[in-house]
């Protein structure tokens, strides 16, 4: 018997997925399903009605020409997505959608998109991308992913960065930082995609979706991360020792 239902709500998926993103939201789905759970998915597309039921948001990279393409609605919703992450709704928004979540994103031909402000961020776009595998010391261990990004993001006084850089760039290659996090929502740059090799965040973000979801505790099943951790571990002694 299912222990409850979960609403996922994955943002854009066609204008904000082209670094394989969507595979966060496949991923987080079977692991769900894995503790016993039954994930209800609702695939948010510009022009249409959020979705009624979200105890998940999930969001991911894009091109500044996608950016452009749902900021209209991005603006439309974002009281809701405010409200929710407010309530203490877990996000997880990569790249693009991360910059978006921030206070503004400024295109390298000077263009300014507003976005959000739920995360205190500032993104200047660069003609230079920074690009390569990250390793992160967070506080779910270390989380590895890969970058690929021409943005520049600084975090505002008071604002947490989601982990420190051990290798790579993170948000801007200069201050060691990676990421934001504001109560349960957080930005990064790590595609990979970011769920599957980091098990223990993935069930973070499910410990906190669960209760919004079903009134009761994350009860999580006995699943074997064997290969996501060998994975994780290589990466990390590849790059870091």
């Amino acid at each position: 018997m299912s222990k409850g239902e979960v609403h996922v709500v994955h943002l854009y998926p066609r204008e904000m997925s082209i670094y394989g993103d969507l595979g966060n939201t496949r991923a987080l789905s079977a692991r769900l399903t894995r503790h016993g759970y039954t994930p209800v998915v609702h695939n948010h597309h510009p022009g249409a009605v959020f979705p009624e039921q979200a105890h998940l948001v999930l969001g991911g990279g894009g091109q500044d020409s996608g950016q452009a393409r749902v900021e209209a609605d991005l603006e439309a919703i974002g009281p809701r997505l405010t409200e929710l992450a407010a309530g203490g709704t877990p996000m997880l928004m990569i790249c693009g959608m991360y910059q978006l979540f921030g206070n503004a994103f400024v295109t390298v031909d000077g263009k300014r998109l507003p976005g959000l402000g739920i995360l205190d961020v500032t993104t200047q776009g660069n003609p230079k991308r920074m690009i390569g595998p990250v390793v992160m010391s967070t506080d779910f261990g270390d989380v590895v992913g890969y970058e690929n990004h021409s943005g520049s993001t600084r975090l505002a006084g008071g604002q947490a960065a989601f982990g420190r850089v051990r290798s790579g760039f993170g948000n801007n290659g200069e201050d060691g930082t990676e990421g934001a996090r504001t109560g349960n929502v957080f930005g990064t740059y790590l595609h990979g995609p970011i769920i599957p090799a980091n098990p223990r965040f993935a069930d973070a973000l499910l410990a906190y979706a669960v209760p919004l979801a079903t009134g009761a505790a994350f009860r999580p099943g006995e699943l074997d991360d064997t290969f996501a951790d060998e994975a994780r571990t290589r990466q990390v002694a590849r790059l870091v020792g």
